[in-house]
């Protein structure tokens, strides 16, 4: 566990609700144990969008480069400000490996932060799910399981079910045993009895095994 996380208790309840929907849930808990969500508490919702435009569509590994890349523009900061990313010159941003388009996305949402559209972390928890969802999926290069892998790992939210994540979908599957994964609509459907630990759920789901 790195120093900016923090392992998140959820209540004995969400376990309990989830392994007594049936059998298949109560198994894979019962294999699995207590839930053990780690919560990346010290990051702003800024820096956990911008680390996230770095990483999409990307290998982990080629992620972790562009961003050390992009750190070391900054050696006096542990993560750049808005005010010190949108100071530096998009020329050296861009020699760090990022496409027109990621940067373009990044400056962004340094932008909106300055704006106040990215709200900081004490006003985050002060707004709802759906509130931070179309908030900020308004800004460019920012989709919805963005925001929700936020409200997950950065917000601690116990209700949020990311269904256009293939890993939740394809853990689905492989719980129930069926040829094909079900769709991200067939899926929130599927999902309401999760509710209200439906981020618990996911969790597990992330973990079946494969096989």
């Amino acid at each position: 566990m790195t120093e900016a996380e923090t392992p998140m208790t959820f209540p004995h309840q969400a376990t309990a609700h989830l392994a007594g929907l049936d059998e298949d849930w109560q198994r894979h808990i019962a294999g699995i144990g207590p839930c053990q969500l780690r919560l990346r508490q010290a990051r702003e919702p800024y820096e956990a969008l911008v680390r996230a435009i770095a990483y999409q569509q990307l290998h982990a590994k080629a992620g972790d480069a562009i961003l050390a890349r992009l750190l070391a523009l900054y050696p006096d900061a542990a993560f750049p400000s808005p005010d010190q990313l949108l100071a530096t010159d998009p020329v050296q941003q861009r020699a760090c490996g990022f496409s027109a388009t990621k940067l373009a996305a990044i400056r962004g949402i340094a932008q909106a932060a300055l704006d106040g559209t990215v709200p900081t972390r004490a006003q985050a928890l002060d707004l709802s799910d759906e509130v931070l969802i179309e908030r900020l999926t308004a800004l460019r290069g920012v989709g919805r399981w963005t925001v929700e892998m936020l409200l997950i790992f950065s917000l601690g939210r116990p209700d949020v079910l990311p269904v256009d994540d293939y890993g939740v979908r394809e853990g689905y599957r492989r719980l129930k045993g069926w040829a094909a994964a079900p769709t991200p609509r067939q899926l929130a459907e599927i999902g309401q009895p999760w509710r209200p630990y439906r981020t618990v759920a996911a969790w597990y789901l992330w973990r079946v095994p494969k096989g």
